[in-house]
């Protein structure tokens, strides 16, 4: 069986592996490692949670430590893009702790926060630049960054860019890149249009796939609940009396409807924290170490936290709403079942969302048991008893959208605050810098600035 030793990585890598417990690469890594520690171009296509992350970061700071120099002024040697401030930090620290005996600086840049500390950790030269996509073009228009001598380019979550509508933006930040340099591309499900993108990067590339594509992670026990609207939130209740739900992520549609859901199972006493794109850098942060702590039970989220959120023991993912595009069903479910664990996955589906499960069915190719809670006695008598959350507005019922780019195959636009090429940049606070007029969001949401979006490990 192989081993990390095998690999022939550098040998301060293998210490600090060591040091994590880590001995055992995943068949991602296994596949991945070699390739790109000969500098080959990689396209891989894996789901969530399968060590793809590692696949990646070892043989890069493996190729850096076997060529060492500068890091150019304004720029990088490597360049990671990743569609979420949360996902770029994960990314981010996982540079941090296998590269800590290697002395390389490592930073993430992301929008909805100041300009300032970025561009001074840009001025001075990063190795190892970690970067939403619509901040780092920010950056780029200002002349602030340069990456005119970066070495290796990686694209993380793909399809996830995709969704957000970054293409734009990926294809203006690329320009920028040289044509000598090693790329690498990372996505869960490859539709047409991430298709037709890796085919523009990638050259004679080693193809790794350790899952087919769209598949679901096979240890989440799956299930859909029949359920009417109005009757979601004493469903929900119901599912926390079971004591096995201890670590749970709840999954709904809008901002508005997390914090809704939020306070409803805080009035039912269940500790919970919700986290979304209005709430600020420092918010979020304090809502995911409170749920890594233990300290609430449920952790309510949009997608923007579906493939940001790498926290083990998750046992239970809830999508209190099902998501409007398919794919985005296998991320949500993916955040439990991590580290070789098991978990569960249970969606509610009301009848306004049946076509959306069709969807779901069809792109994962599977069957999801199902079980109708409708005109459920019991559970009206809750809903009846249960209060109206206070302090959230009300919100219409969710209706999924019936739009022609269905019909034709296409995807969603980006909404306001993902377009015009912005993307991840997120709106530009107030400062000396001379930022953009116009806002995106960090990973399609838009956030106040709390922190200053940058940390560095030098």
């Amino acid at each position: 069986m192989t081993q990390f030793t095998d690999l022939g990585l550098d040998k301060l890598l293998l210490k600090a592996l060591a040091d994590e417990g880590y001995s055992q690469p995943t068949p991602i890594q296994t596949q991945a490692i070699p390739g790109v520690m000969d500098g080959r171009d990689l396209l891989g296509i894996a789901q969530t949670g399968t060590g793809k992350t590692a696949a990646f970061a070892l043989p890069i700071l493996h190729r850096l430590a076997a060529d060492r120099k500068p890091a150019p002024r304004r720029g990088c040697r490597v360049l990671i893009l990743a569609p979420t401030r949360e996902l770029a930090t994960q990314i981010g620290e996982s540079f941090k702790t296998y590269g800590r005996y290697l002395g390389f600086s490592t930073a993430v840049i992301f929008g909805g926060v100041k300009y300032g500390a970025q561009i001074k950790a840009l001025a001075a030269g990063i190795d190892v630049l970690v970067a939403t996509p619509g901040r780092l073009l920010d950056h780029l228009q200002e002349k602030m960054a340069v990456l005119s001598q970066t070495e290796i380019f990686v694209l993380d979550e793909a399809d996830q860019m995709l969704d957000l509508g970054f293409l734009v933006p990926i294809r203006k930040i690329v320009a920028h890149l040289p044509k000598q340099r090693q790329n690498l591309f990372f996505s869960a499900t490859m539709p047409n249009e991430i298709g037709k993108l890796a085919g523009e990067l990638l050259k004679d590339p080693l193809k790794v796939s350790v899952a087919p594509q769209a598949t679901t992670v096979e240890r989440v026990n799956q299930q859909v609940l029949y359920i009417e609207s109005p009757r979601k939130r004493a469903l929900l209740a119901e599912l926390f009396e079971d004591k096995a739900f201890t670590r749970v992520i709840v999954f709904t549609r809008t901002k508005r409807g997390a914090d809704r859901v939020a306070r409803s199972l805080e009035q039912v006493g269940v500790e919970a924290a919700s986290i979304h794109g209005d709430k600020s850098q420092g918010q979020r942060e304090r809502a995911l170490a409170q749920f890594k702590a233990g300290e609430v039970r449920a952790l309510v989220a949009t997608d923007i936290a579906a493939r940001g959120i790498d926290i083990d023991s998750v046992t239970h993912v809830v999508q209190y709403e099902l998501p409007n595009v398919p794919e985005a069903y296998v991320h949500r479910i993916g955040r439990t079942a991590r580290a070789g664990a098991n978990g569960s996955a249970v969606s509610f589906c009301a009848d306004d969302e049946r076509n959306l499960l069709r969807d779901i069915q069809k792109v994962t190719r599977q069957t999801i048991p199902t079980f109708d809670r409708r005109n459920d006695r019991q559970l009206g008598a809750m809903t009846a008893a249960m209060p109206e959350p206070a302090g959230v507005r009300a919100e219409r019922p969710a209706h999924p959208p019936r739009d022609s780019h269905a019909k034709r195959g296409g995807r969603p636009q980006a909404k306001s605050g993902q377009g015009k090429g912005s993307g991840g940049g997120g709106g530009a606070a107030k400062t000396g810098f001379r930022g953009p007029k116009r806002g995106g969001g960090g990973g399609g949401e838009a956030a106040p600035a709390r922190r200053t979006g940058v940390w560095s490990n030098r």
